[in-house]
Parts: structure tokens; C-alpha cells; sequence
């Protein structure tokens, strides 16, 4: 008897354009399973809406005085949070692909090297797409009303994926670490809980201790917030909040996408 193993595809020249085109093609791949397993929505279809109704019912006449205020404060910020947890599932679905072989028969094919993990990555704008769309129908249904026309409110609906697909380079770089796929989720809990949290997503900085409201208001949570609120409720000066944010985005991609890619690399 002999062991069937993945044989590395000869080594050759891929043009960037053939790069690209691999990585969609994987993307489409990415899609096909979510069709194929809607189940694997559940976490940006529920999430969302437990959020939204616990902390509103719970804290909004005490935070914000009534409900319909601090829905308007509390949904801008609500995105970023939710954008950003919906990205760390790509890291986990990464690791089961590895840890089940997937990824020793994408080695025998002559495709780029970053090519799977582009292609996770992109294939994760749908999850980001139905989390913001549960989330805003909900939060109209319970009273939030977009104050800004329909360029502030497409422009906060591509900073928020933006947002999310720089972040999410962080959850891959974790995922090619940790040897399977309940490890890999266990420790991007344990960063995420505290940025989240560590934020003024739910209440306004000004009343935190001094150390955490340091922090606080540089977070990239709290900055893409400030940008939320200037976008979808006006009447914000959020200027300085999108370049503090836009520079977080930057620098989670130079720092996480050549780790992940290292990491991807020693893996496979």
C-alpha cells in the first residue's frame, strides 16, 4: 500500500495579473462554500442584532438619556465593532483548511503562493455585507435614522469593509500560527474583547479612567467610530479621526500581510 502525498507544482513565473486572477478565482471558491453553507452567517446575522438589543434596551436610557439617542450614537460605532469581529473568522476557516489538507492540493497547483490566502480574504467581503445589512435593518426598525445623504452613507459603508479587510490580515497572520482551528479562535477573542471594549462604542471616553481614556481615544475602534458618526449622524468634525483611523488600516496591512505570508509559507 502507498500513501497518496501533494506533490509542490513545478516552480514558475506568475505575473501579477495571473496572481490576481488566481486569487479571485479562490474567492469565488470562498463564496460557493458560504451559498453551499449558510450556517456559516450565523455569527454576522445573530451577533449583530444581540448586540444591538441588549445594549440598548439595557444601557440606553442610562447612557444616552432616551433610546432613540443613543441608538445614534451607539449603531455608528456598533459597525466598526461588529465589522471587526466578523473578520476573525477567516483566520479560523483558513486554519480547518490547512489542518484538513485543503491546502497541501492548492501547493500541487501552479498557482501564486499568496493566491489562498487573498482569495479567504476576499471571499470574506460577504460576510461584512450581510453583517452591515442585518445590522442597519435592525437599528432602523428600532428608531436610528441615517441624518446624511447618500454619499456619507456609501462612503461609511466602504470605510467600515475597508476597515475590516485591513484588520482581518491579523486574523490570518493568527490563523497560519496556531495549531488548530479552536486555539486560533481562543487567542483573536482574547485581543479583540479588550480593542472593542477598550473603546467609546458604548459610552463616551471622557468618563473612563485616565489610563484607558488614553488609550481609548487613539484606539482604531474608537477613530473609525468618530468617522461613523460624522458620516451617518453629521454635524461632526471627523477629519482628524479619518487620517488617525486610515493610518491603523495602513499599518495593520505592512505589518500583518508579510507575517501572514511568512507564516503561510513556514505552514505549507
Amino acid at each position: 500500500m502507498t500513501t497518496a502525498t501533494a506533490v509542490a507544482a513545478p516552480p514558475r513565473h506568475i505575473s501579477p495579473i495571473q496572481g490576481t486572477k488566481h486569487a479571485f478565482s479562490l474567492a469565488w471558491r470562498g463564496i460557493l462554500k458560504i451559498r453551499k453553507n449558510p450556517e456559516q452567517l450565523a455569527d454576522v446575522t445573530l451577533m449583530p442584532i444581540i448586540f444591538l438589543l441588549m445594549f440598548t434596551y439595557l444601557f440606553g436610557n442610562a447612557l444616552g438619556g432616551s433610546i432613540e439617542n443613543y441608538l445614534q450614537s451607539f449603531v455608528p460605532g456598533l459597525i466598526v465593532m461588529n465589522v471587526l469581529q466578523a473578520s476573525l473568522t477567516v483566520g479560523t476557516q483558513l486554519n480547518t483548511d490547512i489542518t484538513k489538507g485543503v491546502f497541501d492540493r492548492f501547493r500541487s497547483m501552479p498557482i501564486a503562493r499568496s493566491a489562498p490566502l487573498v482569495g479567504a480574504v476576499l471571499a470574506d467581503l460577504v460576510r461584512y455585507v450581510v453583517c452591515l445589512a442585518v445590522l442597519l435593518t435592525v437599528a432602523t426598525v428600532m428608531g436610528f435614522r441615517v441624518q446624511t445623504g447618500p454619499g456619507e452613507f456609501v462612503l461609511a459603508i466602504l470605510l467600515a469593509v475597508a476597515f475590516g479587510l485591513c484588520f482581518c490580515w491579523g486574523s490570518v497572520f493568527v490563523g497560519m500560527l496556531m495549531k488548530s482551528p479552536g486555539a486560533a479562535q481562543g487567542l483573536m477573542f482574547v485581543f479583540i474583547m479588550p480593542l472593542t471594549f477598550g473603546s467609546n462604542v458604548f459610552l463616551p471616553t471622557a468618563t473612563m479612567p485616565g489610563w484607558l481614556k488614553a488609550w481609548a481615544d487613539i484606539s482604531p475602534v474608537s477613530l473609525m467610530s468618530d468617522v461613523m458618526r460624522g458620516l451617518l449622524n453629521g454635524g461632526v468634525a471627523y477629519g482628524g479621526s479619518l487620517l488617525g483611523a486610515l493610518a491603523w488600516m495602513a499599518g495593520a496591512v505592512v505589518v500583518f500581510f508579510p507575517l501572514a505570508t511568512w507564516a503561510y509559507r513556514k505552514r505549507v
